[in-house]
């Protein structure tokens, strides 16, 4: 199933492409051809057509010297993202044949910057749980272990590029839906400070939980395609930054106060693999020997002050747009979420609001005492497929995936920027998979996390692809 893809980074594919060694027509050809034959559950779509005629687009912008820094790299988008004329149906049955008629900004953003969409990539209904198995296709696969799950909700971008079809996919993160799949597949996925990429022009913001942003296999792409997209639109809410990511990896680090952190947050009681703790404990030990003070982090707080996320969550959930009479094509998770939702008031959705407000000042206030936090991105490995989907019961889900995402939702809820790095690798029931260390910092640290993730990245190498299964 892997293409040229699985041999190159998107940098070095774009530089490939710039050099006159590979042509962007055999570029897509390959990538296309990978999709087609994905086993993973990775697309919902390919778009063979769509993809043919951006890549003669680039060719002649190719021959015009257009500088575009990702000029013939394949990159599909997540199918919670319009393309104007494809799919847009969201993982969901009841948004079955639905068409978009507009590009969402990032799309634009990404056209800009040369890469070439070959596809959508799939996603759970509406890019709710944390794992993705969408009744309108096969469940998200994990390369390293076709048992388990690739992750969500970014699962099928994560199956994409973790199995060579593209070196970088499009993705989004609600509550960990970058970061979940990238410790799923051993990937680099980065959940950027709130308002670094903007939702505009045609999205809002609302409470600031949600932002796009990548998966990749290098630090470099991640800055890179950052690069590309960051930055503003008219009318944003929340002020953003611009370019510098890239630059940032060069510099030399020293000297930070690094808390390691392996408790979970979210479910005190959850239990955490000892693997996963291994993989922040080995992140700590290598940026020690780099000249950072490592020390242990305190909880920053409680379940119930994490509680407004699941107010805001569940209004999100009844948020998305259902055709009228289609509610009964919801799965159950959805239902019950929305359910929630309408039983929130006003008053108490405000509440939520102004609660997660105050719990970005006490994470400011406990954590004050550090540049960044190392936790575990997750607290087991890759999950069994359907061992976290439970049909019967929405809010036994719920709680299985809160207790196996105990930190992710974290840096959702008070907008700070957090990445997780593929630094750990150990075998699991007979089968090596992949934990993910997550590094967090304060909001606009984007460029440091980075920094530290590149250090952790050369120190420590971790393998572009999965290991040839047994």
């Amino acid at each position: 199933m892997a293409g040229i893809a699985a041999e190159l980074s998107a940098l070095e594919l774009a530089a490939a492409i710039r050099a006159g060694e590979l042509s962007i027509a055999e570029v897509t050809a390959a990538a296309l051809a990978a999709a087609e034959a994905d086993s993973l559950g990775a697309f919902a779509r390919v778009e063979r057509g769509y993809a043919e005629a951006a890549a003669a687009q680039a060719q002649r912008r190719l021959a015009d010297g257009d500088p575009a820094p990702l000029l013939g790299v394949p990159c599909p988008v997540k199918d919670l993202t319009r393309v104007a004329g494809l799919g847009f149906e969201g993982g969901s049955r009841a948004w079955a044949g639905n068409v978009a008629e507009i590009d969402d900004g990032i799309v634009t953003r990404l056209r800009a910057a040369g890469t070439i969409m070959i596809g959508k990539t799939s996603t759970p209904e509406f890019g709710l749980p944390c794992y993705t198995e969408p009744d309108l296709g096969p469940p998200a696969r994990t390369p390293w272990d076709r048992r388990r799950s690739a992750g969500g909700s970014s699962g099928g971008a994560a199956a994409a590029v973790a199995s060579g079809v593209v070196p970088l996919a499009h993705g989004s993160d609600g509550g960990g839906s970058i970061r979940i799949p990238a410790a799923c597949c051993g990937l680099v996925g980065l959940k950027p400070s709130r308002g670094v990429i903007s939702p505009g022009p045609h999205g809002v913001d609302g409470p600031g939980l949600a932002t796009q942003g990548f998966l990749t296999r290098t630090v470099a792409d991640t800055a890179a395609v950052l690069d590309a997209v960051a930055g503003p639109w008219p009318g944003d809410h929340f002020p953003g930054a611009t370019g510098g990511f890239s630059v940032a990896l060069a510099e030399r680090v020293r000297g930070l106060r690094v808390g390691l952190l392996t408790e979970p947050v979210l479910v005190p009681d959850a239990p955490v693999h000892p693997q996963a703790r291994a993989a922040a404990e080995r992140a700590a030990r290598l940026l020690g020997e780099f000249g950072h003070e490592v020390s242990e982090a305190p909880v920053p707080f409680g379940p119930q002050e994490w509680s407004a996320f699941e107010a805001l969550w569940a209004v999100a959930a009844l948020s998305a747009p259902v055709p009228e009479g289609r509610e009964d094509d919801l799965v159950p998770l959805t239902r019950w979420l929305r359910e929630r939702g309408r039983s929130v008031t006003g008053q108490q959705y405000a509440e939520a609001i102004a609660a997660a407000q105050r719990l970005e000042r006490t994470v400011a206030a406990r954590w004050a005492g550090f540049d960044v936090v190392l936790t575990p991105t997750l607290a087991q490995p890759p999950a069994m497929i359907g061992s976290l989907r439970d049909d019967r019961d929405p809010a036994a889900d719920f709680a299985a995936q809160t207790a196996y995402t105990p930190w992710t939702s974290i840096y959702n809820l008070v907008g700070r920027p957090a990445i997780s790095v593929p630094v750990h690798r150990a075998e699991v029931d007979g089968t090596e998979l992949p934990f993910g260390a997550m590094l967090g910092g304060p909001a606009g640290s984007d460029r440091l996390l980075l920094a530290l993730a590149a250090q952790l990245e050369a120190a420590d190498p971790w393998p572009a692809t999965p290991p040839a299964p047994r």
